[in-house]
Formats: structure tokens, sequence, C-alpha cells
């Protein structure tokens, strides 16, 4: 504890010397927000004409708040904006899915029963015929666990049927922290496990719960436009097919399988669950796959330091949402991501509005809004291997995403459950405007790999994405956790995140005097925040120690 009271006591003293916190405008958030996500700007998909207006305002925006371009190097000098080369994968005309269980065959719909992915493996289509089944557990190699769901099964030719979550979800006790999700649980793991055990698919087994979010979600999140960052081995990250299945689809399978679905499921929960092949039962898939390599953009603007212009602050948030997809039951097709994430957009310029007209801070701000953050944290993770500022003499990220645009609350939260000074600091922080800090009420959702803070993380940068409370001062805890609950149902991923006038973005206007207050102690302080001694991450850190003396 003795290094974090020098950091908190460094801080104070930088604290003392940094301008009161300005006040933020509410009326001005909600005109940005109200704008990014008009159906003008087509929900802002990557490498559509909703993100070359979304960039363009960014700019014109960046532009007049003072602030300078902080993005690639053309001519010496800096542009606004990182190029981000992606590949775009879609699927072209109908996705035909048979399943046969021996008695019957019977065809499945793209969307309602399955929501199958465009391949990333680089192929034009996907064609295999009578493919078998094998359920995998919750497909997870974990060695330092002593855990091996595979058992020496071989994959290949073959369909892995996996839940989703991590094996202690259901009893919150384990190997896998209990109801907190560890990497394991992650669909992106699932997808990462099984191409690298060469299988021919993964079909994750869709559940509300350990999800964390309904088939509306999925359905919308995974038969659209998909991307990934260029890959020089693609098939060693993507298996051909990538899909979800209707949980009660999944256990009417296994039953014409001869097998139980939830006595299996708690099978899985043990080390020594064995996979199981779906006996008689085969899956047939064809669907054409156009594949092309796009180039999006990060968004980058800085103001430069006075003193210690080569360390960087970093404000981060993605501009891009799911653009046009499925319509809803209404016919409305735009998914406008007005919450997500147009709200932390419009703080991260509203911030860099602040920063412009206060005097300039010792260490540099950087104000990054990164693209494709909705097909799998792509332009942060972009920016991470290919960082601008270099990540060594990078202070800390605070990423902003999915803003609560109503009244104040009395708390905030974070996504996940890392530990690491940066939180302590918040913490802190925040007291002076009477917020406490509430934990991650839903670690089991696994929100820590869900932002564009974890690329940064993972690679030993102190990052966290911050969260609105839910304890409004307005309502208290009911309120807050019953606007969440009906958000989460009705629009989430789904054209019903649209603006709405009666939002006062009070909340918000207050919560970014405390992050703007947060920032400026770090880019007015000497002092460099670390991971808890216990955290994963920071061993990574403490590598680039010398490039901080």
């Amino acid at each position: 504890m003795k290094n974090a009271t020098l950091l908190l006591l460094g801080l104070a003293a930088a604290a003392a010397h940094a301008a009161d916190a300005p006040k933020f405008d509410p009326q001005r958030l909600a005109q940005d927000v109200k704008v990014l996500s008009s159906d003008e700007f087509e929900g802002r998909g990557p490498n559509t004409a909703g993100e070359t207006r979304t960039v363009n305002y960014l700019i014109e925006q960046f532009k007049a708040a003072g602030v300078q371009p902080g993005g690639d190097l053309a001519g010496g000098k800096r542009s606004w904006t990182q190029d981000v080369p992606l590949g775009r994968f879609e699927i072209k005309g109908p996705v035909k899915l048979t399943l046969n269980t021996g008695k019957e065959s019977r065809s499945l719909s793209q969307g309602d029963d399955m929501a199958v992915r465009a391949a990333m493996t680089g192929a034009k289509s996907v064609d295999f015929k009578n493919a078998p089944l094998v359920f995998v557990g919750y497909g997870v190699t974990a060695p330092e666990r002593k855990w091996d769901d595979f058992k020496g099964m071989d994959m290949k030719g073959k369909l892995a049927v996996v839940l989703i979550n991590d094996p202690d979800f259901e009893t919150g006790q384990g190997d896998f922290g209990g109801k907190a999700m560890t990497y394991y649980g992650r669909w992106t793991y699932k997808y990462e496990e099984m191409a690298r055990r060469g299988a021919l698919g993964t079909i994750i087994v869709h559940e509300t719960e350990p999800a964390s979010y309904g088939w509306p979600t999925v359905k919308n999140s995974n038969t659209n436009v998909m991307y990934d960052i260029v890959r020089k081995e693609p098939r060693k990250s993507h298996a051909p097919m990538e899909a979800w299945i209707q949980r009660d689809l999944a256990a009417s399978i296994f039953k014409s399988a001869g097998v139980d679905f939830e006595a299996l499921k708690k099978q899985a929960r043990t080390r020594a669950f064995k996979p199981v092949e779906l006996k008689g039962v085969t899956l047939s898939a064809n669907y054409a796959v156009d594949a092309q390599v796009i180039k999006s953009k990060n968004v980058v603007a800085i103001r430069e330091g006075a003193k210690q212009p080569k360390e960087y602050v970093i404000y981060s948030g993605h501009w891009d949402h799911l653009g046009v997809g499925q319509p809803d039951a209404t016919g409305d097709k735009i998914y406008n991501g007005a919450v997500d994430n147009a709200t932390g957009i419009a703080a991260i310029l509203e911030l860099a509005r602040a920063y412009a007209k206060a005097p300039a801070p010792a260490r540099s701000v950087v104000f990054l809004a990164v693209t494709a953050e909705e097909k799998g944290l792509l332009g942060s993770e972009y920016y991470a291997s290919n960082p601008l500022y270099p990540l060594a003499s990078t202070v800390g990220v605070i990423n902003l995403d999915a803003l609560s645009p109503r009244g104040p609350a009395r708390d905030f939260n974070i996504s996940g459950n890392a530990k690491l000074e940066l939180l302590d600091q918040l913490v802190a922080k925040a007291q002076r405007w009477n917020m406490s800090f509430s934990p991650d009420p839903k670690p089991e959702a696994g929100y820590f790999f869900r932002s564009d803070h974890f690329p940064f993380a993972k690679r030993g940068v102190p990052a966290i994405s911050f969260g609105s409370g839910n304890d409004w001062a307005e309502g208290g805890v009911e309120a807050g956790k019953a606007a969440e609950a009906a958000y989460n149902e009705k629009a989430y991923h789904q054209p019903a995140d649209e603006f709405d006038p009666s939002w006062t973005f009070t909340g918000m206007a207050r919560d970014l005097e405390v992050l703007y207050s947060l920032g400026a102690d770090l880019a007015n302080s000497k002092t460099w925040p670390n991971w808890s001694i216990e955290s994963e991450f920071r061993a990574a850190r403490d590598k680039s120690a010398s490039a901080r003396k």
C-alpha cells in the first residue's frame, strides 16, 4: 500500500495546482448525441456512408474545440485519423442449414434457429455436408487450472457445440472465479479455441443468463456484416463456421441423440467431463461469403502537453454501432446506437472542448474515437497493436461507453472487477462529488472483456471503462435498475436505441466533471499508476518500467 499512498499524495499535490473541473453543458451533450444517432448517420456502421458522416462530424467538432490532430503521420504532420485495415465479410444470398437426426431432416432458419456469422477465413463460401456434432462442455483448455474439456478429442472435421460462460457460472464457486467471468467464458475465447483445434465450426448454445443478453442481441450482432483485423493466418483464429444456436433447439438435438442437455451441462462443470459425440446427428450448411479488405478509421485528437508532452493520458470511446441490419417488428432497420455509444463520443467531444479552453497540461491528453468496437474491439485492438503514442509512455486510459443520458446517480461503476491504482484514484476523486463506487453488479457478464479499454489492459496499460451508476438521485436503486433492465431488453443492440428528447443529460454532465478532474490530475502529475500486485496485467506493465524512469 506504500506505493499507492505515495501515488495518491502526489496526485493530491497535482490537484492543488489544477484548475477546478469546469462545468459541462447538458444541452451540448444532447445535441451531439442527437446528431450522431440520427437516421442520417445510418447507425454508424464501419465502411459505410454513416462512417464518412461520423468521421467528418468528429473532425469538425475537434477542430472547433481547438485541439490538434493526433492521428497518422502524413508528410511529417499528424492527420485527424488513423487508418484501420479490416477484413470485411458478408454472407451473400440464403443461408442453407439442414439438420439430420437420423429420423428426420429439417431446415433451420438463419436468425431464428441459429445466428451464423459470415466466415472470416477469407473463403468465398462455406459448404459441408453431414458434419458430426460434438458437445465439448465449456470448451476450456486452462493448464494453470488443470482443466481440459477436450481430453484428446480430435476436432478436425467436426462441429463443436459449446456452452457460454465458465464452468462454475451455475454454482457460483470453483476454479474460475465463481460468478465473475474469466476470459475462458467469453464467446471470443470459444471461437479462438476451436480454431486452434482445427474444428470445422463452433456452435455456441445461447442462454440468456450466462450470456447476459437475450437472443435478439445475438441475432442482430451476428447476422450482419462481420469485421476482423487483417490476419496473416486467419484459420488460426477462425473456424469456417462460427454460430450461435437457441437453447431449446439445442436441447431437442441432444434428446434426438439420446442424451439429456441439462445432465451433460451439469457434467461439464467438472474436471472429469469428456466430450460427447451427438450420435446420429449431423448438420449440413451452404452459404456464400463476400470477403474484402477495407479501411476504417479511428479519429484522434490531442492536447499537447507543456512540460512532458511525450507522456500521454487517453480518453477513449467507440464511434461505431451496428449500421443498417434486419428490421424489427416495426420495420425499423437503422440501429442508431444513441446510448451505445453516441453518449461516450459526445462525452469525449465535451472533454476535448474543456481541455482546449484550459491552460495546457504538463502531459499530453489524447482523445481517441475508435472504430469497430461492435465487431470485437477491433479499432482499439488495432491502436493497441499499432500505437500512435508508445504504450509504455501512456499513463492510463479512461474509456467511455454507453453512459446514462438521464439524471445524476449517487454512484458509479467500471466494467469488470480489475484492481488497479487508477480505480483507487477515481474512487477518491468521486467522493468530492459525493459519489460512491459500486462494484460491477454482474461480474458474470464479463464486461471487463467487452469494452475498448481491454486491448490496452492486456498489454499492461492501466485502463478502466467508466459506467454510470444505478443509485439515481431521483428514484434510487429501484429506478436505476429498472431503467437498465428495460434498456437491455428493449433497446440494447436493437433499432430502438434512439435519441429520446426527454433525456436530461444532467448525470453525464456531472460525471464529466469527475472524469475531467481525474484526467487533469494524471496529466499534471509525474506519477505512474499501476495494477495491483495480484493483477494478471501487472507483469506486462512492469516489463516496460525502464521507459518511465
